[in-house]
C-alpha cells in the first residue's frame, strides 16, 4: 500500500517537465525521504529543499526516542511533578497527542515508550515478551500523567515514564518541511516521508496529485496522507502474528492484518489518526472524523 501511494504520486510528478522538477532524496528519522518541487529557479529550489531537510533533522533531534540526547529523553530525566520548559515544537506535538489520547480513550498514547522498548527487544530476539514484563511496562503508560501549560511548560507525574512520539512526529516533520518550502515561495511540491505524503498545489495542467487508495485513485492536493497497519512488520509465534504497532490499552502488538490510509488537512493529523485507527479499527473512524474534520479513511482488505 505504501509503495502504491509513492509510485502513483511520483509518476504524476515525473510528468512535469524535467527542467522544472527538482527531487532530492535523503534518509531522515530512520526512513527514506524525498522532496519534489516544481520551480523555474533551480538554485532557489535546492536551497529551500536543503532547509526543509534541516528542519526535519531538527525535529528528529527533538522527538526521537532512539537518541539519548533528544529533547523528549532529556525531559523524562528531569525531576517529576515539576514544570519544565520545552520547545514550541515539542509542546505543540504533546498538546495534539494528549488531545488524541483523550478522544481515543488511550488507544493512542504518547507515554507508550515502556511498551515500545519492550517490543523492540522482542523483535530483535524474535521472541514474544512474557506476560509479566508486559504488565510491568503497561503500568508505566498513562497519557493523563502528562500535564501541559500554555507557556510552553510540561509536567510529568512519574520518574519512570518514557515518551514515544513515533505515531505523530513524522507527520509533524512533513508539515514543518512544507512550511519551509511555502516560506521560500514554493507551493507546488510533494514530500514523501517513508510512504507518508504531504501534497502542495498540483503541477500546472494537473487538477491534483493522483493517489492510489484501497477504494481507487483519489485526485487531491493540499492534504496529507498517512498509512498505518499491522501487516508491515510483525512477530510470529505459535501461529499468531503480533504487529510492531502496540495497543497501549492491552500492551500487546496488534493482530489485525488490515492497514488504514488516512487523508487529513495536515501531516500531524494524518499520521496520528492513522496510528489511532490502526488500534481502534474501522468502528473508530466515525468518532475521529467528527473530532478532526475533514478526515477520510480507507481500509485495505484483510
Amino acid at each position: 500500500m505504501r509503495t502504491s501511494l509513492l509510485l502513483l504520486s511520483l509518476l504524476l510528478a515525473l510528468s512535469v517537465r524535467s527542467q522544472d522538477r527538482i527531487t532530492i532524496a535523503r534518509a531522515a528519522m530512520g526512513t527514506p525521504w524525498s522532496i519534489t518541487v516544481v520551480a523555474t529557479d533551480t538554485l532557489q529550489a535546492r536551497r529551500a529543499i536543503d532547509s526543509a531537510y534541516a528542519r526535519i533533522e531538527n525535529i528528529e533531534q527533538l522527538m526521537s526516542d532512539y537518541r539519548n540526547d533528544s529533547e523528549i529523553n532529556r525531559l523524562v530525566r528531569q525531576p517529576p511533578r515539576r514544570w519544565h520548559r520545552v520547545s514550541a515544537d515539542l509542546h505543540r506535538v504533546l498538546t495534539f497527542s494528549r488531545r488524541l489520547a483523550r478522544i481515543t480513550d488511550g488507544a493512542f498514547d504518547p507515554t507508550i515508550g515502556p511498551l515500545t522498548k519492550l517490543w523492540r527487544r522482542a523483535f530483535r530476539q524474535q521472541r514474544l515478551p512474557d506476560p509479566t514484563s508486559i504488565i510491568r511496562a503497561r503500568s508505566r503508560v498513562q497519557w493523563k500523567w502528562v500535564r501541559l501549560r500554555r507557556a510552553g511548560r510540561v509536567r510529568l507525574a512519574r520518574a519512570d515514564m518514557q515518551l514515544d512520539l513515533g505515531g505523530v512526529a513524522k507527520g509533524y516533520a512533513l508539515d514543518a518541511a512544507g512550511a519551509v518550502l511555502e516560506d521560500a515561495g514554493l507551493s507546488v511540491y510533494l514530500i514523501d516521508g517513508g510512504g507518508d505524503l504531504l501534497l502542495g498545489d498540483p503541477p500546472r495542467s494537473q487538477t491534483g496529485w493522483q493517489v492510489l487508495t484501497p477504494s481507487g485513485v483519489v485526485d487531491t492536493s493540499r492534504v496529507a496522507i498517512a498509512t498505518s497497519g499491522a501487516r508491515f512488520r510483525y512477530l510470529e509465534q505459535d501461529g499468531r502474528r503480533y504487529s510492531h504497532i502496540i495497543d497501549p490499552r492491552t500492551g500487546y502488538g496488534l493482530q489485525d492484518p488490515r492497514a488504514v490510509t488516512v487523508i487529513a488537512s495536515d501531516g500531524m493529523s494524518a499520521d496520528g489518526l492513522a496510528s489511532a485507527l490502526s488500534v481502534l479499527g474501522p468502528e473508530g473512524a466515525a468518532g475521529l472524523k467528527r473530532a478532526f474534520p475533514p478526515m477520510v479513511s480507507y481500509w485495505s482488505p484483510e
